[in-house]
């Protein structure tokens, strides 16, 4: 069995707080802001990993253009359609895609495999490669076009995986 990283636990742990968020109907960014609140009274509530609530907060920017491609790519399903937790894993694939420099774009489609294979149905991780198999290939283009838009700037999120 793969032995979970820092980064897997975090991706992880965004996945959850992104369910759990849809499932309660509040923001994602808010939830985090919360539990890192509760975690100063209750630590058995466990701390956001910062990778977690970078994700978080760059989900809760772009959201609907992430939710755009996502839905560009599917075939005979709508996002609503699918299972929330295959939702979440997507969401979350498709911004580190398109906005974690430090992490091969192989590496964040098997990180979402893996996450589906633990998280969700035996058909989900088949049908989540097929999607951002797709996505990732748009995601240099993306990539090279935030890095010229921010004047080569773009904030690199380092940590090893």
């Amino acid at each position: 069995m793969k032995q979970s990283g820092t980064r897997h636990k975090a991706r992880r742990r965004a996945v959850d707080l992104l369910f759990e968020a849809e499932a309660k109907k509040v923001s994602p960014a808010q939830l985090v802001a919360e539990r890192r609140e509760y975690v100063r009274s209750d630590e058995s509530v466990g701390s956001i990993h910062d990778y977690t609530a970078t994700v978080i907060q760059g989900l809760a920017d772009d959201q609907s253009q992430i939710d755009a491609v996502i839905s560009s790519y599917l075939r005979d399903w709508t996002l609503e359609r699918l299972p929330a937790v295959d939702r979440a894993i997507m969401r979350l694939a498709t911004w580190e895609l398109f906005n974690s420099l430090d992490v091969d774009t192989i590496v964040v489609v098997d990180e979402a495999v893996e996450l589906a294979k633990e998280l969700s149905t035996d058909d989900s991780p088949a049908f989540v490669n097929g999607v951002l198999a797709k996505i990732a290939e748009l995601a240099p283009q993306v990539r090279a076009a935030a890095s010229a838009e921010s004047g080569g700037s773009q904030s690199d999120t380092s940590r090893p995986d």
